[in-house]
């Protein structure tokens, strides 16, 4: 699945947080929103899952107009920086309770729980509730109840903000893992180029609502200085 933005914007109250933007993300390719904080990476991932709707312009799903299709008929899947699990249902509910919703046969939530824990390192704690884990491994609770819903989009809003650098890689490793595993698309709201580098094929660089940069990490990285601080800043 492709995923193409066409003059796509967004003014909200008469401010610009997205300036019209055309971009196209090609299906199985592990991408990054990279940039400052107030750069419009958030905002435009949200236009990308149909969370909110573009001012101007159009977005294609595989050539298919989907601009005002509900985010539910979108074949993508948001993984948020907060955790959010049911902290009254142990690890296999969680994961379980989407394919619960759609009615799917017992044996088949067994077998299909079970090989995503086992992907993603969860098999251990299956029986433990949220409160019990850790950051990292909250977070890929949250990841797998995420793929549950059999998404070829996985838009993942500052997956690692939250997390301690070891949990962190843990997490990362884990998206990288499905990309690869299933040809998936990833992409990712990150803020730090190392991490980008380490774990992307593609790094599109956002400032004031703009795209300023699209390649490989080795080109922003080889690139010079001046144009790589002009998003990152000279931390980044």
């Amino acid at each position: 699945m492709s995923l193409e933005l066409q003059g796509v914007s967004q003014v909200v109250d008469g401010q610009l947080h997205i300036a019209p933007t055309d971009l196209v993300l090609e299906k199985g390719t592990m991408n990054v929103l990279l940039g400052p904080t107030s750069s419009g990476k958030t905002s435009l991932m949200r236009l990308m899952a149909g969370l909110d709707k573009p001012s101007t312009g159009r977005i294609l799903s595989s050539g298919k107009d989907v601009t005002n299709q509900r985010v539910q008929l979108r074949n993508v899947a948001m993984v948020y920086q907060e955790f959010i699990n049911y902290p009254g249902m142990t690890v296999f509910d969680n994961i379980a309770s989407p394919l619960r919703l759609k009615g799917q046969p017992k044996a088949d939530i067994d077998r299909t729980v079970r090989t995503t824990a086992e992907m993603l390192k969860l098999t251990s704690i299956l029986h433990r509730r949220p409160l019990e884990l850790s950051g990292g491994q909250q977070q890929r609770v949250a990841i797998a109840r995420a793929l549950m819903q059999d998404p070829r989009i996985i838009l993942a809003d500052e997956p690692i903000a939250s997390l301690d650098p070891m949990n962190a890689q843990v997490a990362m490793q884990s998206l990288r893992d499905i990309h690869e595993q299933d040809g998936r698309m990833v992409i990712a709201n990150l803020h730090t180029l190392d991490t980008a580098r380490r774990y992307c094929d593609r790094v599109i660089g956002m400032r004031g609502g703009k795209i300023v940069f699209d390649g490989t990490p080795e080109q922003l990285t080889t690139g010079v200085a001046r144009e790589r601080t002009h998003f990152l800043g000279r931390s980044g």
